[in-house]
């Protein structure tokens, strides 16, 4: 009589999963999701939904609760309150369910330096129970997807920092994940390197269709998603696409930066009937009406005023007239 190992069993379960249709279920949904270490308040009552297909984006600084939110997702802690649901399933109730389904990318590689790129992807193809041809073609397609076919034989300790990330992504990926969760995956990277990785995990992404959630700290990764959720301290400031986050405060923006942000804003409130906002030292004078009247605060209040800037609003600006701080990395 043949035995059914657990190995075969996740093969058959990882081959069944690329041919059936996928799930109703969005690809992940946050309820009221609260995390506390001892006494301090890591989430606070986050919720939204990552629709299947998208790339999400988690945009703020650090210590706003992504990696903690990333750590809920993919098993690794239980939340103080609220739900979460990666593809209908529980992460706290049916940890095995939602494991099979995450291809994690942790903020450094989770690579043997020692090991060649052949052995480390062959090493972590089998803890998904792959192997044979099965784990071999696949190895083979994604070095060539992201352009590392010849440094196969090579020894991690050998590759540039761009490339030893490309390495983590294809090991993130062996398994054809569903959700691919990122976490600030170009930290250390330069500008060349950044680009070639989001260029050939953009591809990807459209050939594969994986959802994908990225967490970081980074403007022009965060302009790139169909949706971003803005943290501050935890709290969820605002969830939309980015060009609905930065229509919301209008075509252009006045700032003025001075000494003593907080007695300025409050004269210009009173004096001229505007809304205020204090950021740092930067002062957010919303309205049209505002920018028109910029010779007129000047005239008054020139003294006071370090400098005045009109421009189209940025995700910086979104991010700091809602969270009322600066994206300080």
């Amino acid at each position: 009589m043949y035995r059914v190992s657990t190995v075969d069993l996740r093969v058959f379960a990882l081959r069944l999963s690329l041919i059936l249709p996928p799930m109703a279920h969005p690809a992940v949904r946050v309820d009221a999701l609260t995390h506390r270490y001892g006494d301090f308040q890591a989430l606070d009552g986050v919720s939204f939904t990552v629709e299947s297909g998208h790339l999400f984006g988690l945009l703020g600084p650090n210590g706003s609760g992504k990696t903690t939110l990333f750590r809920t997702l993919s098993t690794l802690i239980h939340p103080t309150s609220g739900r979460v649901e990666v593809f209908g399933h529980d992460p706290v109730t049916s940890p095995a369910a939602v494991r099979p389904l995450l291809g994690v990318i942790f903020q450094d590689p989770a690579l043997d330096a020692e090991l060649t790129v052949m052995e480390n992807l062959t090493f972590h193809g089998s803890l998904y129970g792959l192997s044979g041809k099965l784990l071999a073609d696949r190895i083979q397609e994604l070095l060539g997807v992201f352009e590392l076919a010849d440094r196969a034989g090579d020894r991690i300790s050998t590759l540039s920092g761009g490339q030893k990330r490309r390495v983590d992504l294809i090991r993130g990926l062996l398994h054809r994940p569903r959700l691919l969760l990122l976490d600030e995956p170009t930290t250390g990277l330069d500008p060349i390197a950044r680009r070639t990785f989001w260029d050939v995990l953009h591809q990807h992404r459209r050939r594969e269709g994986v959802t994908m959630i990225v967490a970081t700290h980074l403007l022009d990764e965060a302009e790139a998603c169909d949706t971003l959720a803005l943290l501050s301290h935890g709290k969820l400031v605002a969830t939309g696409s980015p060009a609905q986050m930065k229509a919301r405060l209008g075509d252009e923006m006045l700032w003025i930066a001075a000494a003593e942000p907080d007695s300025l804003a409050r004269e210009i409130a009173s004096a001229f009937g505007f809304e205020t906002r204090v950021v740092g030292n930067d002062i957010r004078v919303a309205g049209a009406a505002a920018i028109q009247q910029l010779p007129a605060i000047y005239e008054r209040f020139g003294p006071a005023i370090t400098s005045a800037t009109v421009r189209k609003p940025s995700l910086e600006d979104v991010f700091m007239v809602l969270s009322g701080v600066k994206m300080n990395t």
